[in-house]
């Protein structure tokens, strides 16, 4: 019987329940057992391909060429492994599947209902994933966040496979504690509102990963466990890493991986892969040499802010590179936009050890682009 294990975030987005999905899956890899995940996305989209990367962040292209979620790039870096389409799944698509369903006259002339039909047809679409990739082990993150109109569909979804087999699926919420400046203290309400919430859905998690600038205390916990309902030992303190790679280990220091495999009612196997991961990490930290990249791009300035997001990919494809080699990279941004009009960006470029110029679309920053190439070229 394949085990089922939901990921929802509360509070923020961009809380990191991507990362935190792709650590425990790899946690659990690492004792021994067949993976696979899905990223449950609330949007109305049938893929990532058409939303702007300044809105959603990049567009994650798999092996078979489907568009879809950054969050998918992290699962494969996370578990070395390929996914492919099915393991994208989207409001929209979901609905599309069910429209398409309604029209052959699949639903022999029922009333088709948004809160009966389309979290049958959700359930359909992880168990499909989970027997088709042989998974003993399915991770499904779902996407926004706790208290939004567009992931309940999800969570209804999450609630009835509990219920029909309550001892293989565990949920497992991913929520932020603020330091507000003026007090100077960690805040646990807004988890306590957002587990509410979580609760209000049918859903008491198993397990919660404390978000946090700096690491949880003992008082913070066992108020998160009184009024969350959630063990004490099964809160783990996830405090902002400089590294995302030591995430798993920092998990691992809570003892997740052993705890949920209690809940599943399994038992951990001997693999080396912890040991190995970090080992890598280890000598990842004591790099001391590097060098300065530069990345021309035009998915960088979102208002006052500037975004990283959009270049992930080419961000993660420069680090382990770098690593491999002994070094760590400086990444230097260069808007393609300013580029044009501003000649201390073409002197950044000439201090530059190495440029990479990803792809855009649109007329908008092409002559920056062309520019730093050309600047590359001729110096």
């Amino acid at each position: 019987m394949t085990k089922y294990i939901f990921v929802s975030g509360g509070v923020i987005s961009g809380i990191g329940k991507g990362i935190s999905a792709s650590s425990i899956a790899f946690i659990l890899k690492s004792y021994g057992f067949k993976i696979t995940m899905i990223k449950a996305d609330p949007y109305l989209n049938v893929d990532a391909g058409t939303m702007n990367p300044l809105e959603h962040g990049e567009t994650f292209v798999l092996e078979d060429g489907f568009e879809t979620d950054m969050d998918i790039g992290s699962y494969e870096r996370f578990v070395n492994e390929s996914f492919s389409r099915p393991n994208s799944m989207t409001c929209g698509a979901v609905l599309e599947k069910v429209i398409k369903d309604e029209r052959s006259l699949a639903y022999d002339g029922k009333w088709v209902s948004l809160d009966y039909h389309v979290p049958d047809e959700i359930i359909n679409w992880i168990k499909g994933v989970a027997r088709q990739s042989s998974a003993e082990i399915t991770i499904i993150e779902i996407g926004g966040t706790v208290g939004e109109i567009g992931n309940g569909l999800f969570l209804e979804a999450n609630k009835k496979m509990k219920i029909e087999n309550p001892n293989d699926v565990i949920h497992i919420h991913v929520s932020y504690l603020p330091v507000p400046s003026t007090l100077g203290e960690m805040k646990s309400k807004p988890v306590q509102i957002s587990t509410l919430l979580l609760n209000s859905h049918g859903i008491t998690p198993e397990f919660l990963i404390a978000r946090s600038k700096t690491g949880i205390d003992d008082i913070r916990k066992e108020k998160l466990s009184r009024y969350c309902y959630i063990k004490k030992e099964h809160i783990i303190s996830a405090p902002d890493a400089s590294c995302i790679y030591d995430i798993p280990m920092n998990f691992e220091d809570s003892h997740i991986g052993k705890n949920i495999l209690k809940e599943l009612h399994l038992k951990p196997r001997k693999t080396t892969l912890l040991k190995e991961w970090k080992e890598k990490t280890k000598k990842m930290s004591k790099i001391s040499k590097s060098v300065d990249i530069g990345i021309v791009g035009k998915y960088f300035k979102s208002g006052k802010f500037d975004l990283k997001d959009s270049y992930v990919s080419v961000l993660e494809a420069i680090n382990h590179a770098a690593w491999e080699l002994g070094y760590n990279a400086n990444i230097h941004w260069i808007v393609a936009d300013d580029l044009e009009k501003n000649k201390k960006n073409e002197e950044m470029i000439l201090k530059m050890d190495g440029l990479i110029v990803p792809q855009g679309w649109g007329s908008r920053g092409a002559m920056g682009k062309i520019k730093a190439i050309q600047l590359a070229r001729e110096n």
